[in-house]
C-alpha cells in the first residue's frame, strides 16, 4: 500500500505558536495593586474600607465595655459629667445643659420677669427669723408684735403673689400666643419664694431691667 507523503512542519513555526499560546493567558489577567495593604477586618469579597472608616470602627469596638463592671462605672461617669454640666449651666444659664424644667424661652422668660422686680415672697425667710426671735422673747408686747408681723408678711406674699401672676400670665400671652405656657405662671412663683442670690438657675437681669 502506498502512503501519502507527509510535509515537514517547519520548527520556527512550531516554536512562534507555542511563545504565542503562553502569552496569551497573562494578557487576560487584571492588573491589582500590590501595594495597598488587605484590611484584615475587611470580609472577603468586599472592598477595602477606607482608613477614617476603619480607625472609627476600631474606636468604636475598643470604646465597647466587656464587662458589667465597666459598663456601671462609664455610666457614673456619664452621670457625673452631666450633673456637672448642669451645674455650669445653672451658674451661667447655658441652655443646652439646663433641666428639662428650666429649658425653653417660656421658662427664661419667666425667670427673667420674676429677678427683674422686687417680690414680697422674697423676703420672708429674713422676715421669718426676726419674727421668731420676737416669739421666743418671754415680753407680751414683743410676742403679739411678732404674731401681727406673722399675719402681714403672710397677707403681703399672698396679695403679691396674686397680682404676679395676674400679670405674667398676660405677659406670657402677648409673648408666646402659640406656645405652650402650662405651669410657668407656678414655677415663676416658687421662684419668687426665693432669695435673689439663691436662685438657680442665677438671674441674668438686674432690677428694674425690662425682660
Amino acid at each position: 500500500m502506498g502512503s501519502t507523503p507527509r510535509h515537514p512542519v517547519p520548527l520556527g513555526f512550531v516554536f512562534r505558536s507555542r511563545s504565542k499560546d503562553e502569552k496569551a493567558p497573562t494578557d487576560k489577567v487584571p492588573v491589582t495593586d500590590s501595594t495597598q495593604p488587605r484590611d484584615p477586618q475587611a470580609p472577603k469579597g468586599r472592598p477595602t474600607p477606607k482608613r477614617s472608616e476603619a480607625q472609627s470602627q476600631r474606636r468604636s469596638v475598643a470604646n465597647t465595655p466587656t464587662t458589667r463592671k465597666e459598663a456601671a462605672k462609664r455610666q457614673r461617669d456619664e452621670r457625673r459629667t452631666q450633673m456637672e454640666r448642669q451645674r455650669q449651666a445653672l451658674a451661667g444659664g447655658d441652655e443646652r445643659y439646663l433641666p428639662a424644667r428650666d429649658k425653653g424661652p417660656v421658662r427664661k422668660f419667666a425667670r427673667d420677669w420674676v429677678d427683674s422686680r422686687f417680690n414680697v415672697a422674697e423676703f420672708f425667710l429674713p422676715l421669718a427669723v426676726v419674727i421668731l426671735v420676737l416669739s421666743v422673747v418671754r415680753v407680751a408686747s414683743l410676742q403679739n408684735i411678732a404674731l401681727l408681723l406673722w399675719l402681714v408678711v403672710i397677707v403681703l406674699i399672698v396679695l403679691d403673689s396674686i397680682v404676679s401672676a395676674f400679670r405674667l400670665r398676660k405677659r406670657l400671652g402677648e409673648r408666646f400666643p402659640d406656645q405652650n405656657r402650662r405651669g410657668a405662671v407656678a414655677y415663676a412663683l416658687m421662684r419668687s419664694l426665693q432669695m435673689r442670690r439663691l436662685r438657680l438657675p442665677k438671674p441674668q437681669v438686674k432690677r428694674g431691667e425690662r425682660p
